[in-house]
């Protein structure tokens, strides 16, 4: 099996919509993705209701684009070759293709995903699930199947990711030390100050 039946089906899902029957509830977001129903999103309420027993996976956002933890996903599908990223402490892979503007295209990029062109931090093939599934249809030397699954690929453990330090990974965009604290220009007293005497 190159390509799970549910993958081509969750990559054009649309997520975080309101959902239609917890609208009135706090967690009523579709942000879940059930492989076994292979259906549409749904929220946190309707997963405890209908899908209890299923193979589900949360949907997360950043920066306005889908990424799903790598601890979940690489449960059910082989993720290698696909660019990882740390955001907020957590692994993570993002879903679908993000257009890279063209002036933002750094001249002598080492690592550049093989469908889109988007630059990558490290040395990966795609920049994205969806990249990589254009390029099992394109090519196939590639597999989501974890049966095929080599010893020398890219795997994380779900406790590797819980042992992550922010700083000790390259974060997805890269955090700028803070500015150093302005000069101060008042002087500082020395000493106890006193009071000056009363004048009589």
């Amino acid at each position: 099996m190159l390509v799970p039946p549910w993958l081509e089906p969750l990559l054009s899902t649309s997520f975080f919509s309101v959902c239609r029957i917890h609208g009135d509830a706090a967690r009523s977001e579709c942000n879940m993705y059930c492989l076994d129903c292979n259906r549409d999103a749904f929220c946190f309420y309707c997963r405890s209701s209908r899908h209890k027993d299923h193979q589900v996976i949360q949907i997360r956002r950043s920066s306005y684009h889908d990424v799903v933890r790598v601890g979940e996903i690489q449960k059910v599908l082989d993720i290698s070759g696909v660019q990882t990223y740390v955001i907020n402490s957590a692994r993570v892979l993002f879903l679908n293709e993000r257009p890279q503007p063209k002036s933002s295209g750094k001249g002598g990029v080492a690592h550049i995903c093989e469908i889109c062109g988007r630059s990558l931090l490290d040395p990966f093939r795609f920049c994205s699930l969806g990249c990589k599934l254009v390029g099992i249809r394109r090519k196939g030397d590639a597999s989501f199947g974890l049966e095929r699954m080599s010893k020398g690929s890219v795997s994380y453990r779900q406790d590797e990711e819980e042992e992550l330090r922010e700083g000790s990974q390259q974060d997805m965009y890269p955090a700028t030390p803070p500015p150093p604290p302005p000069a101060s220009t008042a002087r500082r007293r020395k000493g106890i100050p006193h009071r000056a005497p009363f004048a009589s």
